[in-house]
């Protein structure tokens, strides 16, 4: 008895290590169909694959194959009810009853009464046919055997190209069919498309603090964001030269006014008098004028608060000192409770924006936070911004009851029309595809 076991054993272990060395998948199915038999003595054999073509691969006794022969084409349509039978599971003793009536009848035709099915993986089935009934001892030996051989069959497995992908999507299942719908669906869904751009909360129609006059700055009286009332003094240009020349400028007045007085004596006097007096009343006139010009020029280099607000400068160092140009801008006056958004939308990813769309700020320095706005108006032309980059200037109205503070720096995202999700995942790569096409 113990001698016939480890015979058996010696038996399957060959079986397998045969079917391992097997240099291709014709001559592991030999092994299966006719070798088999070593282990399990039965009178019929037949190895089934699955892959990319299910049909009978190997039959025990025989060489080649005829695929249109009637025994092959039963065969097949054994296997694969067989396969599509839920309740096959991975072997089982089979018989004719086991059948529908449409395979059973002809089961006397081909195969001896009693059969037995294994299940190869998911490589395929292995039939052995006898007729005389399989003992439990001969399944368990059979499924043992059956799980080595599907092992050695999945290296000789079809590889599935993108044609037989192709084909199987193209007449899909039901359950394919359902992903297909979904995947359809879900790339239909509607979705608002939006863009990332830098934004900065800016003043709503600051007062620009221009420099009167071409000089040089002489003194900043505020400090950067400071609050201020109406009046209060802002900066100074220098007024050494304008002092000159007011000074100058009085001086000739005072002088002509003397020689209209002189002249305005001798004219009681004397008749060529009263041509000096005229002559010198004109200068005096014109000297008055310039002088009076000059001390309004002298007024004009201390610059005052026209409103309260806040005074929005980068800093007193950068100025003081520094030569400026008749109508320059020195400092913008501002009412930190109107504010307004500033979004420069980069021209490579311009949407289409109208007056009323929505546009969403997170400050950099407030994470939690976010603030919402509504388009005024956008650039027509696109400007060189940091970076180097072209953007559209986009303005936006805060509708938040709290708005953020002024000069604060953050992202925003301006959103623009609804359109499919298809779309807002593709139209970058389109874009990028089109360019370089040049379709």
């Amino acid at each position: 008895m113990e001698a016939d076991k480890s015979l058996t054993l010696a038996c399957l272990l060959q079986l397998l290590h045969r079917a391992r060395e097997a240099d291709n998948a014709a001559q592991l199915g030999f092994i299966v169909v006719n070798e088999s038999q070593q282990l399990l003595p039965y009178r019929q054999a037949a190895l089934w694959r699955e892959g990319l073509h299910r049909h009978v691969s190997a039959l025990s006794g025989l060489a080649e194959l005829e695929p249109t022969a009637p025994y092959m084409q039963w065969l097949n349509a054994v296997f694969r009810w067989l396969a599509a039978d839920s309740s096959a599971g991975a072997s089982r003793m089979l018989s004719a009853e086991h059948l529908p009536a449409r395979l059973s009848t002809e089961w006397s035709d081909w195969l001896p009464a009693h059969a037995l099915w294994l299940r190869l993986g998911g490589q395929g089935a292995l039939l052995l046919a006898r007729d005389t009934p399989w003992s439990e001892i001969e399944l368990r030996l059979a499924e043992e055997l059956a799980h080595g051989y599907a092992h050695a069959l999945r290296q000789f497995a079809p590889r599935r190209d993108w044609r037989e992908t192709a084909r199987q999507w193209l007449r899909p299942k039901p359950r394919q069919r359902r992903i297909l719908l979904a995947v359809l669906l879900l790339a239909l869904m509607p979705i608002r498309l939006s863009v990332l751009t830098r934004a900065e909360v800016v003043p709503r129609d600051p007062l620009l603090m221009r420099a009167p006059l071409a000089g040089v700055i002489d003194r900043i009286a505020v400090e950067p964001n400071q609050r201020v009332a109406r009046g209060t003094p802002l900066f100074d240009l220098d007024a050494t030269a304008l002092s000159g020349q007011s000074a100058l400028a009085a001086s000739e007045r005072d002088a002509a006014e003397e020689s209209f007085r002189v002249s305005s004596q001798l004219a009681l006097t004397d008749d060529k008098g009263k041509l000096a007096m005229a002559q010198d009343r004109a200068k005096l006139e014109e000297k008055t004028i310039a002088a009076e010009y000059s001390d309004r020029e002298l007024q004009r280099l201390h610059v005052t608060a026209p409103a309260a607000g806040v005074v929005v400068f980068s800093d007193r160092s950068d100025w003081q000192g520094r030569a400026v140009a008749q109508g320059e801008k020195v400092m913008t006056l501002a009412d930190p409770s109107h504010v307004e958004l500033a979004a420069w939308l980069p021209a490579a990813e311009a949407i289409d924006l109208v007056p009323g769309g929505k546009v969403t700020l997170y400050p950099n320095a407030s994470p939690t936070e976010s603030y919402s706005a509504e388009i005024l108006r956008v650039a027509y032309k696109a400007e060189p911004v940091e970076g180097g980059l072209l953007a559209y200037r986009v303005q936006a109205r805060f509708t938040d009851d709290t708005p953020p503070r002024l000069g604060q720096m953050g992202t925003a995202r301006v959103y623009g029309h609804w359109v499919p999700l298809i779309y807002y995942a593709l139209r970058r790569p389109a874009t990028a595809a089109r360019q370089w096409l040049g379709w």
